[in-house]
């Protein structure tokens, strides 16, 4: 006789952006709705979620020379969550000058949230957020060449240099899986995690 497999736990899944807290954090279901978002607002060629850029600066954030293995392991899971608001804000981009305040102010509370959630003390000081931004602006411009104009001539609209590594389209059940163990693998402090964690 088999056992059938036991049904998967509920999701707690991004809903009220006005009252986030770290308990309020699923990073099971934050990880699906990432990797079912399309960067760019859907701009592209080839389909490339959040959760697999995500993944893809995290990588290359933990590569990087020059810094302590903490140091190097707390970047890459800033790098990791830094698209987690966009889980909570989803929908069209703010028309007013104040829907752009108050999306911004919500933004910095689920920030805060899920940095307390994953275990990440505060925000990214100066040099730290400079390192990533640059990371970023490389994955962005390795993304322009591999899925958004792939016929355009090298070099043609990147105002960043690109990461040497191609981006390929990955599903989304995949996307989210990679995102999933990624942050398990960072976040591997006891505890960590909020409602997602296992």
């Amino acid at each position: 006789m088999t056992r059938r497999a036991t049904a998967a736990r509920p999701l707690n899944w991004p809903d009220d952006a006005e009252n986030v807290t770290a308990a309020d954090v699923d990073f099971e279901a934050l990880a699906h709705v990432l990797a079912n978002t399309c960067r760019r607002g859907g701009c592209l060629r080839q389909y490339h979620s959040l959760a697999a850029h995500a993944v893809l600066v995290s990588e290359e954030v933990a590569a990087l020379e020059g810094l302590s293995e903490e140091d190097r392991r707390r970047l890459a899971l800033h790098a990791l969550v830094a698209d987690a608001p966009s889980a909570w804000l989803r929908g069209g981009a703010p028309g007013s000058q104040r829907a752009m305040e108050r999306t911004g102010r919500l933004a910095g509370g689920i920030e805060s949230a899920v940095r307390e959630a994953a275990g990440l003390d505060a925000a990214l000081g100066e040099e730290p957020a400079e390192l990533l931004k640059f990371v970023t602006r490389m994955a962005a411009a390795a993304e322009r060449r591999d899925l958004l104009d792939r016929d355009a001539p090298a070099g043609a609209g990147v105002a960043f240099p690109p990461l040497k590594r191609r981006i390929r389209s990955v599903p989304p059940d995949k996307a989210a899986a990679a995102w999933l163990a990624r942050f398990r693998a960072l976040s591997a402090a006891p505890g960590v995690g909020g409602a997602g964690a296992e």
